[in-house]
């Protein structure tokens, strides 16, 4: 039952906040990453790589869950932001640490352990 309602609208939404300042995109995301909100997602980061920052960073920090559709947006953003080594991850939970790890992409992507790290950063 609580599965079904959680697809009714009930989730959080995915894309928390977007925060662009001088050079840099913070995209906050939130709650479940998965294949039912993935396009949202990947509008929203395809969006921001297009405006050509020098940065975009994704904020991890309150996403709960997520799955290999995510991950795969993740790779496809990143893949539109002309510097790839701009595209960085900050505050990723354990349990979105362990993912990434698993998947082999924490390699292909700058992982900080908070935004300010991922702000500063020397790309």
């Amino acid at each position: 039952m609580g599965n079904e309602a959680d697809h009714e609208g009930l989730r959080e939404p995915p894309v928390a906040d977007v925060v662009r300042a001088g050079d840099a995109v913070v995209v906050t995301l939130a709650g479940e990453l998965d294949l039912y909100n993935a396009d949202t997602v990947r509008s929203v980061l395809i969006e921001e790589c297009a405006r050509k920052p020098e940065r975009v960073i994704v904020d991890l920090s309150r996403v709960e869950f997520m799955d290999s559709t995510a991950l795969g947006v993740l790779i496809e953003a990143r893949t539109k932001l002309e510097n790839h080594s701009g595209f960085l991850l900050a505050s990723p939970a354990a349990e979105t640490r362990r993912a990434l790890e698993i998947s082999g992409l924490d390699r292909h992507f700058g992982m900080h352990d908070t935004l300010d790290a991922a702000l500063t950063a020397k790309l």
